[in-house]
C-alpha cells in the first residue's frame, strides 16, 4: 500500500531548551508555598525509598573557553552504534545502572499496580479490537488495514473494487515471528498490484529491512535490503523501486534503485547527500508521474525529480537549496505545483512552474501568500487542488475546482482537528478526510468535490460507550510575558465547576513547526472521567498561529516556548480551572525538553512532571557531531560547536545542566534503549542528576530495554506504557483511588 505523504505526522526528534527568568504576576504565591501538591503529599512514603544513587564520575568538558562537569557522561556507551543495532551489547555497568533505575521505579510505584490494570482495561475497552480502516480504491482493487480481536498488529488486505472476497496481503501478528520488538515500516503494493515491498524493524532503532513478496503465491524474493528508512516508491513498470539507505551514523543519506531479482549490493546509487546537516527522503507525486528525491533540514529544502517511467534518467533539480527556503512538489499536466515560503511568504504560498523549466525564476503565484493563514499541506488532482490551512489556530480544508473557484468545508466546534488522505488515484471525485475534536471520536468522510456534499463513512467506535455531551471543549488564550496570546485547548467534564480546585494535565510540544492537533484521545478520557482537566498549550515553536509562531520559538527565541507553557498554566489558574501545584506538566521528545525547562524555571507551579523520551541533555547532544541527528538539528536549535552565542543560549536552558538544589515535584521519565532520536542516556542522566542535586521528588525512570523512540509498536503494549504514565499522574493529583464518573 502506498503511504500518503500529506498527512500530518509528528515523528521527528525533539531537542532544546532555553529559558529566561520571568517575574511572577501579582497574586502568585512563591515557589515554596505553591508546592502544595494536592493538599496532601501522595508521594510522602515513596520519598523514604532510597533511589539508586547512580555513580557520579566527574567528566570535565571545555567548550568555547568555558568548563562544565558532566557527572553522568559515562552512561553514554562508547559502542552506542552497536547498542542501537543490538541492545544486548550494552556494557554491563550501564545496564546495571538502568536496571537499578527500573527497580527503583517499581518500588516507588508498587501501590499503583491495581490502578494500572484498571487504566489498561478502560483504555482497551475504548478500542474496537476488530477495527478496520475505510478502504481506499486503486484501479481494480480497494485496500485497507484491519485488526483481529486480540491482535497487536494490523493485517493489510484488499478486495476487488466492485465486490468480492478479501485477501490478506500481510499479517502483522503472523509476521512478528516471536520477536521481542516488531514494527512495520510500510507495506507498499506495486502499480500492477502483483507484488508487495514491506519493511520491518525488529530492534526499535528504526533501521528497516525491506523484503519483496508475490501477492498471488506468497513466494518471497531472495533479496533482503537492510539499513533503510522503510520508504519504498515503485517505478511505473513495477520492475524496480527506489528506497533510502542509512549511513553508518544512521543518517538517511543515499537514494538507491533496486531492480527485482538483483543482489542489493549491486543497487544503483541514484543520489547521495554529501552535507551531513541534510537528510534525504523519497516519495512520489499524486499523479505518480514523478519520483521525488528531497534533501532537507528543518528549514531548507532541495528537490530532484525522476520520471517514474524512466527511472534511469539522472535526477533533475527543481531549485537549488537556499537557506531558509522550503518547498514541496506536486504535478499536473505540463506543470509542477509547489508549496513554498520563498520570496518572504512566511505562511507559504502555492506557485506553479513548467515541467520543462521548473527553476525559481519561472515560479508564478497560484495561491498567493496571505499573512496569518498558514498553508500546511496540499495535493493536486487531475481536476482539483486541495490544501489544508491554519488560521487563528484552527484548521480549514479548501477545495479549488476546475476553473479556479475555491470553497471551504465548514465546521463549527470551538476546537477540532482535520486531516486528509491524498488516496491512491489521480482523478477522484471524492476527497477522503477525517474530522475529530477532543470530545468527538474520529469521523471519516468522503467529500464530493464537485457537488460539495459530504458522506459519513465511519465513526470511530468506542465499545465501552461514549457520550460527547458529557464533555465540554473550550479554547482560551493566555498572555505570554511579551504579549503574545497562547492558545490553550481544554477538555473537561461538562458539569465540573471552575473553582480552582481541579487537578489538570497540561500537555505541550512546541518544536519543528509541528502542530498539536485538538483531536480525540480515547486514553485521556481515563483522566478526565476521574475529575482531571486535560489541556493542550499550543506554544511557540509549533505553527498553530502560522509559520511565524514557529520562527518565534526556535534558535535564540526558544525560551518563548517555555514562557508560553508557563503562561498557559498561569492563564488556566487565572480563569479558575486549577491552581498552582495542581498541574501535571506532560510532554514527550521535544515536549520533554519543554516540560524539563519549565519545571527548572517554576518547580512550584507544577504538581508533577511526565517526560516521555525527553530531549533533556541538549547541550551535550547538540555538541556531538557524531550522533545521527545533531547536524540536521542545528538550524532548529543553533550550533554550539561553531557559535559561542548558540552555546550560551543552549547552556542557559538545557534541562540537564540547569537542575538546581531546590524542591522539585515528582518526575517520571521514560526512555528506549534502541532510541536513535533521543538516546537512552538523555533521560537516564537527567533523572540521575535530579536524584543527586534536587530536593522533593521522587524522580523515577522507566527504561524500555526492548524498544526505541516510539516505545512499543504493538497497540496493546502501547496502552500498558500509557497506563504507567497516567497512574503516576493520577497519584500525584490525589486521584489514585478515584473512580471514573458514572454515565447517566
Amino acid at each position: 500500500m502506498r503511504q500518503n505523504k500529506n498527512l500530518d505526522h509528528i515523528s521527528r526528534l525533539a531537542f532544546l531548551k532555553s529559558w529566561s527568568r520571568i517575574a511572577r504576576p501579582p497574586g502568585m504565591r512563591g515557589a515554596s508555598k505553591d508546592f502544595g501538591m494536592f493538599r496532601r503529599d501522595p508521594f510522602a512514603a515513596a520519598r523514604k525509598i532510597t533511589p539508586p544513587r547512580i555513580e557520579s564520575r566527574r567528566h570535565r568538558i571545555r567548550q568555547h573557553g568555558k568548563a562544565r562537569i558532566d557527572s553522568y557522561a559515562w552512561l553514554k556507551s562508547e559502542n552506542w552504534r552497536d547498542v542501537l543495532a543490538d541492545p544486548e551489547k550494552l556494557p554491563t555497568d550501564i545496564r546495571g545502572a538502568l536496571e537499578a533505575e527500573n527497580a527503583y521505579y517499581e518500588k516507588v510505584t508498587a501501590d499503583l499496580a491495581e490502578l494500572r490494570e484498571a487504566l489498561y482495561a478502560e483504555m482497551r475497552g475504548r478500542i474496537k479490537e476488530d477495527d478496520s480502516s475505510v478502504p481506499l480504491p486503486d484501479g481494480p482493487w480497494r485496500y485497507w488495514a484491519e485488526y483481529r480481536k486480540d491482535g497487536e498488529y494490523p493485517q493489510y488486505r484488499r478486495a476487488p473494487r466492485d465486490g468480492g472476497e478479501p485477501v490478506t496481503l500481510f499479517d502483522g501478528d503472523a509476521e512478528k515471528h516471536g520477536s521481542a520488538f516488531f514494527s512495520i515500516g510500510g507495506v507498499h503494493h506495486s502499480p500492477d498490484h502483483r507484488l508487495l515491498a514491506y519493511a520491518v524493524d525488529r530492534v526499535g532503532s528504526e533501521n528497516y529491512e525491506i523484503r519483496i513478496r508475490e501477492v498471488a503465491t506468497g513466494v518471497e524474493y531472495e533479496e533482503v535490503i537492510g539499513t533503510t528508512t522503510g520508504e519504498v516508491v515503485w517505478t511505473a513498470n513495477s520492475a524496480a523501486f527506489f528506497y533510502v539507505e542509512r549511513d553508518d551514523q544512521q543518517r538517511p543519506r543515499r537514494v538507491k534503485l533496486h531492480r527485482l531479482g538483483e543482489p542489493p549490493d549491486t543497487d544503483a546509487l541514484v543520489y547521495e547527500e554529501e552535507d551531513h546537516s541534510f537528510f534525504v527522503g523519497v516519495s512520489e507525486t499524486q499523479s505518480r508521474a514523478f519520483i521525488l528525491i528531497e534533501s532537507h533540514t528543518h528549514e531548507t529544502t532541495e528537490t530532484r525529480v525522476v520520471p517514474a517511467d524512466a527511472p534511469d534518467k539522472p535526477p533533475m533539480l527543481i531549485a537549488p537549496r537556499d537557506e531558509g527556503v522550503e518547498y514541496s512538489l506536486e504535478h499536473r499536466g505540463d506543470k509542477f505545483y509547489i508549496l513554498t515560503n520563498a520570496d518572504g511568504a512566511v505562511d507559504f504560498k502555492i506557485v506553479s512552474a513548467p515541467v520543462s523549466a521548473p527553476g525559481r525564476e519561472n515560479w508564478k503565484d497560484h495561491i498567493p501568500h496571505r499573512a496569518g493563514t498558514f498553508i500546511k499541506a496540499f495535493t493536486v488532482y487531475e481536476r482539483f487542488l486541495v490544501h489544508l490551512e491554519l488560521k487563528d489556530a484552527l484548521p480549514r480544508l479548501v477545495i479549488e475546482t476546475p476553473g479556479g473557484a475555491s470553497h471551504e468545508i465548514a465546521f463549527d466546534e470551538s476546537a477540532f482537528a482535520l486531516s486528509f488522505s491524498g488516496g491512491y488515484e489521480f482523478d477522484p471525485q471524492m476527497l477522503r478526510f477525517t474530522y475529530t475534536s477532543p470530545s468527538t471520536p474520529a469521523e471519516t468522510y468522503d467529500y464530493d468535490m464537485e457537488k460539495r456534499a459530504r458522506f459519513l463513512l465511519k465513526t470511530q467506535e468506542i465499545p465501552s460507550g461514549h457520550d460527547k455531551s458529557r464533555y465540554k471543549v473550550e479554547r482560551i488564550e493566555a498572555r505570554a510575558p511579551d504579549g503574545a496570546m497562547v492558545p490553550v485547548t481544554i477538555l473537561r467534564l461538562a458539569g465540573s465547576k471552575l473553582n480552582g480546585q481541579a487537578p489538570l494535565i497540561l500537555y505541550g510540544y512546541g518544536a519543528y513547526g509541528l502542530t498539536v492537533p485538538a483531536d480525540f484521545s480515547a486514553t485521556s478520557l481515563s483522566l478526565v472521567d476521574r475529575g482531571a482537566i486535560y489541556a493542550i498549550a499550543h506554544v511557540r515553536g509549533g505553527a498553530e498561529r502560522g509559520r511565524q509562531w514557529y520562527l518565534d520559538g526556535k534558535m535564540k527565541q526558544k525560551p518563548n516556548s517555555f514562557t508560553d507553557f508557563i503562561a498557559a498554566a498561569e492563564g488556566l489558574i487565572a480563569k479558575r480551572y486549577t491552581s498552582a501545584g495542581k498541574i501535571v506538566a506532560f510532554g514527550g521528545s521535544a515536549g520533554g525538553l519543554l516540560v524539563g525547562a519549565a519545571v527548572n524555571q517554576r518547580p512550584g507551579l507544577f504538581g508533577a512532571v511526565l517526560a516521555a523520551v525527553p530531549f533533556v541533555d541538549v547541550l551535550n547532544t547538540i555538541s556531538d557531531e557524531t550522533l545521527p541527528l545533531t547536524q540536521l538539528e542545528w538550524p532548529e536549535w543553533g550550533n554550539p560547536v561553531a557559535s559561542v552565542d548558540a552555546y550560551r543560549w543552549i547552556a542557559g536552558y538545557s534541562p540537564y545542566e540547569n537542575v538546581r538544589n531546590k524542591t522539585y515535584p515528582p518526575v517520571m521519565a521514560t526512555g528506549g534503549i534502541a532510541d536513535a532520536r533521543v538516546t537512552y542516556w538523555e533521560p537516564a542522566k537527567w533523572i540521575a542528576e535530579l536524584q543527586r542535586v534536587a530536593k522533593g521528588g521522587p524522580f523515577v525512570l522507566r527504561m524500555n530495554m526492548e524498544a526505541g523512540h516510539a516505545g512499543a509498536a504493538a497497540r496493546f503494549k502501547r496502552l500498558d506504557e500509557q497506563a504507567h504514565l497516567y497512574a503516576f499522574a493520577l497519584k500525584a493529583m490525589g486521584l489514585k483511588d478515584a473512580r471514573p464518573a458514572e454515565r447517566k
